[in-house]
Order: C-alpha cells, then sequence, then structure tokens
C-alpha cells in the first residue's frame, strides 16, 4: 500500500472555494436559525473543513426583524451590555431589541456560536444581516437556501 494516497488534504487562504448564500429568517426560530448560520460561516458542511481556517462561506441573512421566540422570550430574554464605566450595566428586552435593533438579536445569537477567537471575528465579517428584504449583495449572485428542506 502507498502511505502517500492517505494523506489529508488542509485546506487553506488560498485553496478554499467560498460560496454567497442568502438565507430568510421570516419565521423561523433564532436559536436554530443561528446554529444553522454558524455551521455555513464555519465551513463545517464542506467535506474539505479545517479548523482553524475560514473555509466557510458568506451568508446573507434577510428579513431579522421577523424571527421568532418560542414560549415567552420575547419578554423573559434580556440581552446585557456594560457601557465601562461605574455603574454602567445595561439590559434590553428582546421585544425591546427587536424594535430598536433587529439584526442585532441574529449577531448576538451567532456570535455565541462560534469559537471564542480571532478566527470567530474574522468569521462574522462574513455575515451580512438586513432587517427588510432588500440586501446589496446583488452583484455576487447568492445562491438562495431554505433551512425547513435541508439538513446542515
Amino acid at each position: 500500500m502507498d502511505t502517500l494516497s492517505y494523506k489529508t488534504a488542509s485546506a487553506n487562504k488560498e485553496t478554499v472555494q467560498k460560496e454567497w448564500i442568502l438565507i430568510d429568517a421570516a419565521n423561523q426560530p433564532v436559536g436554530r436559525l443561528a446554529s444553522a448560520v454558524a455551521k455555513i460561516l464555519r465551513g463545517k458542511h464542506k467535506p474539505d473543513f479545517t479548523p482553524h481556517v475560514d473555509c466557510g462561506d458568506n451568508v446573507i441573512l434577510i428579513n431579522a426583524d421577523k424571527v421568532s421566540f418560542s414560549g415567552n422570550k420575547w419578554s423573559q430574554k434580556k440581552y446585557i451590555r456594560y457601557t465601562g464605566y461605574p455603574g454602567g450595566q445595561r439590559e434590553m428586552r428582546a421585544d425591546e431589541m427587536l424594535v430598536k435593533k433587529p439584526k442585532e438579536i441574529m449577531e448576538h445569537a451567532v456570535r455565541g456560536m462560534l469559537p471564542k477567537n480571532r478566527l470567530a471575528r474574522k468569521l462574522m465579517k462574513n455575515l451580512f444581516v438586513y432587517a427588510g428584504s432588500e440586501h446589496k449583495q446583488d452583484a455576487q449572485k447568492p445562491k438562495v437556501i431554505n433551512l425547513n428542506s435541508i439538513k446542515i
């Protein structure tokens, strides 16, 4: 047996084939949608996945203002941030966040499902979230994916 035929090919920045993917977030649960987007951003759906390389696709997420939570999460879930000043801890309920910053709900959920390192900060630059159905990446000809019909 030739041992060279069993070499594992690792992807690197030059060999990665990136695509543009469009996902409609209307009436999708936030957690399930965020986990699917995180897998696509990371590249775990590709056969040449390499953990330390940005081998995922670029994701365009539209209708982020129409996501759904189950149960009473709209009134009970709180997003907490800190201004940096003494006594500067601020919190906002999910229904307030939907009105003021609708894109932040999905960005926060996806960021929480990525690794906590420099690679995750690079991967978040591949995510484009829009509150409405219009987006600026028409020139990239994104491939539309329906998350209800496929398994990621």
